[in-house]
């Protein structure tokens, strides 16, 4: 079969070298922010920064560049790597590459983009270290290359029925100079990807072997607390420590800037305070009971016209009051396709709904924590970070040290869901323990964590579809927006099917800080969108899914408009394959049935849940998801992920809330935020993938926003009530 041709041709992206001792290590370009300058200027070479050892013994090591949060990229991407350079997984070690701030400037997870980005990038190493082996041989057996065949660690001569280990010639590989245009395998011939691999880290994570920041420890390490303002909207001006500093263990109280005035930030920099009070001690246990002691002393709101935050403490009522006036107010135009003015005015039939969700917190299981040791001239870092490129940048600022003297250990996170993009943290580790002159580890308790901030925003969605006589579909209007941010897609689905769309947006300003969430904006538009289309189907008396189709349809056929971001005929497939895995999924007895389908980080997702109601509150019974998100390279990694991302949806729509009164955050722990548990998550999950050969894309985010709608619909279905304001559980009167 005919092999794909590698597009990375480019000298500079890989380089060979002999390894001390003897071997190959093939150094290859990792793509990021210095690829950019390379790619302009072609006399710059990029910075190569990952790494494939083939040692004389025929051991393989492979470098993971990506942090590890629970998605499994440590196993997935070295198996991009096994796969092209055609060696047995039993041989490979994998280890977590360092953090190379001046190598690695895009040495970040997140975006459902680890895989990806990595796919050619991955296969072009991979393929050219076993091309450089073939050579090697064929220079050794004074043969032809094309001669020599792979398989599992091994070169083989068939004519003359020899055969080398890799590591034998892995010292002469080191030596030749690195082909261009190397082919890839063709897909049918993928022995690896697309199998399933056990995570690689399992061993130490079932075993309880230290992982976390919040295992590390280092002689003469103190732990710091952070004491931050109950209120959004107010500042510390001073504290009252005397009863803290009398307390057993405590080293030091003070008021701390986690950045200076003047500091222009960083991408991921979100500091919720401009002060914070910190305290240090010897243990947790007793730097926790000081923080019971120590007495802030706080500004009135902060806001004015100059840092656009409101100059009252805000609360949910208000909110959402705010968000309905806004919904009704002149908004900017995101686009226009038709006359959508004239379909709305000479409608037979308008249908207009609104869809709100709360402030939500990220509660990841292990609560943030950092390690720091930073001296005159250095500091060195534990910690569990998504974007260690951009928290480098934010440290040198604030340290007064080049990016050369920090370095940072990367940690597993015990979490992600997009907070560890985040290094507020971290830069407070590292000041507390610049000003303390000693290593300190910096912990968040759950309510630090939940009352922080950097939350997913508050949203509002404003649907209108108008119908002509023949109650045929003949304009439609969103308008969204939120609290501090918008989450309109104005360019996806079902815009480029409808002739006459107008797409608005509108903001409005807070002094709650928030962030990227699991999904951002998608979480929340998806679920309004996908509510409003099986409304929208249902008074068009027309089944839910077959009206999207029909949609689908004429996106692929006639399409409107040059900005649609997605693929009508993909689209359209997998909401075939959804009907066809529910057509053959029985609904237990007594439940209703809703379904969901959206496209997000280049992945076309479905959800099914089947709704039940146990103990006066509704229960998924069961749930199927349908994913088209390319070539899948390891198997059971995805449909954890897939897994996951139902429960997490299913729990997030159903009880997810924060609330606010005077600036102040009510819910700050798990037994006021509810979260979902074990029991409540579906007892059955199928999960399946549309069988292409398209490059793979994102799998941890995309499933995330349709199961927020297909619980929204499946409750329709059991109740016959329409559910448009999160969280469900507390709209439908039962406890939350």
């Amino acid at each position: 079969m005919k092999a794909d041709k590698t597009t990375l041709d480019r000298r500079s992206f890989l380089k060979a070298a002999l390894l001390a001792g003897g071997g190959l290590m093939l150094q290859f370009y990792w793509p990021g922010g210095n690829a950019v300058a390379a790619e302009k200027d072609h006399t710059a070479p990029a910075t190569l920064n990952s790494y494939i050892k083939i040692h004389p013994d025929g051991r393989v090591t492979l470098f993971n560049p990506n942090p590890e949060f629970g998605q499994n990229v440590k196993t997935s991407l070295p198996m991009i790597l096994a796969e092209e350079l055609d060696i047995s997984w039993d041989s490979v070690q994998v280890e977590q590459a360092d953090f190379f701030p001046e190598r690695f400037e895009r040495q970040f997870t997140g975006g459902s983009q680890s895989i990806r980005r990595a796919w050619p990038i991955l296969r072009t190493a991979g393929a050219t270290a076993r091309q450089m082996l073939i050579i090697a041989a064929a220079q050794r057996w004074a043969v032809p290359a094309d001669e020599i065949s792979t398989s599992t660690g091994s070169l083989y001569h068939k004519k003359s029925n020899r055969k080398l280990s890799y590591g034998e010639v892995a010292s002469a590989a080191a030596l030749i100079p690195v082909p261009k245009n190397v082919p890839l395998k063709a897909v049918a011939d993928f022995k690896i990807i697309g199998s399933s691999k056990r995570n690689v880290e399992i061993d130490n994570i079932v075993t309880g072997k230290p992982l976390f920041t919040s295992d590390f420890k280092k002689e003469g390490m103190l732990i710091a607390m952070i004491v931050h303002p109950a209120s959004f909207g107010r500042e510390i001006t001073g504290i009252d420590d005397k009863a803290v500093r009398q307390m057993p263990g405590i080293k030091d109280v003070f008021i701390m800037e986690p950045v200076l005035k003047g500091y222009k930030k960083n991408g991921f920099d979100v500091f919720s305070y401009q002060q914070v009070a910190v305290i240090v001690g010897n243990s947790t246990w007793e730097v926790m009971q000081a923080k019971k002691k120590l007495i802030l002393q706080l500004s009135s709101p902060t806001g004015n016209a100059q840092n656009g935050k409101p100059d009252f403490l805000e609360s949910t009522a208000r909110h959402y009051a705010d968000m309905e006036q806004a919904s009704t107010q002149p908004a900017q135009v995101k686009r226009r396709d038709g006359d959508p003015e004239s379909a709305f005015k000479n409608a037979a039939r308008i249908i207009e709904r609104t869809y709100t969700a709360p402030f939500l917190v990220h509660n990841t299981m292990e609560p943030v924590s950092c390690f720091a040791d930073v001296g005159a001239d250095y500091a060195e870092l534990y910690v569990p970070i998504q974007t260690p490129e951009f928290i480098t940048r934010t440290l040198s600022a604030r340290l007064g040290l080049p990016k050369e003297k920090i370095k940072i250990n990367l940690a597993r996170m015990g979490g992600g869901f997009g907070l560890r993009a985040y290094g507020h943290h971290v830069v407070e580790a590292a000041v507390i323990s610049q000003k303390i002159q000693a290593p300190v580890k910096l912990m968040y308790t759950r309510e630090d964590e939940a009352t922080y901030g950097i939350y997913r925003p508050s949203y509002s969605a404003t649907y209108r579809a108008a119908l002509d006589e023949n109650n045929q579909l003949i304009g439609f209007h969103i308008k969204a927006g939120g609290i501090p941010e918008s989450p309109l897609h104005e360019n996806r689905f079902p815009a480029g099917a409808i002739d006459n769309y107008l797409a608005e947006t509108w903001s409005i300003p807070s002094a709650i800080t928030v962030g990227a969430f699991r999904a951002p904006g998608s979480n929340f538009i998806a679920c309004a969108e996908q509510s409003f289309l099986d409304e929208l189907a249902f008074e068009m008396k027309k089944d839910a899914l077959d009206f999207r189709l029909e949609l689908l349809m004429r996106a692929k056929e006639k399409p409107v408009g040059q900005r649609n971001d997605y693929d009508a005929d993909r689209y359209a497939g997998l909401i075939q394959l959804l009907k066809d895995k529910a057509a053959n999924l029985a609904r237990p007895a007594g439940t209703g049935r809703g379904t969901a389908a959206y496209f997000c980080h280049n992945t076309y997702a479905a959800a099914l849940v089947d709704i039940g109601v146990k103990n006066n509150e509704p229960y998924v019974t069961q749930a199927l998801a349908v994913m088209d998100c390319g070539i899948v390279v390891n198997k059971d990694a995805a449909i954890n992920m897939a897994e996951g991302a139902l429960i997490d949806g299913i729990g997030n729509a159903l009880y997810g809330e924060q609330l606010f009164k005077d600036g102040v955050p009510l819910r700050s722990n798990f037994n006021t935020y509810r979260m979902i548990r074990m029991h409540e998550a579906p007892a059955k999950i199928e999960v399946y993938f549309v069988e292409n050969q398209d490059n793979p894309t994102g799998m941890g985010e995309p499933l995330f926003p349709p199961t927020f709608g297909a619980v929204a619909n499946a409750l329709f279905d059991h109740t016959g009530k329409r559910y448009y304001r999160q969280p469900f559980v507390k709209q439908s009167g039962e406890k939350s």
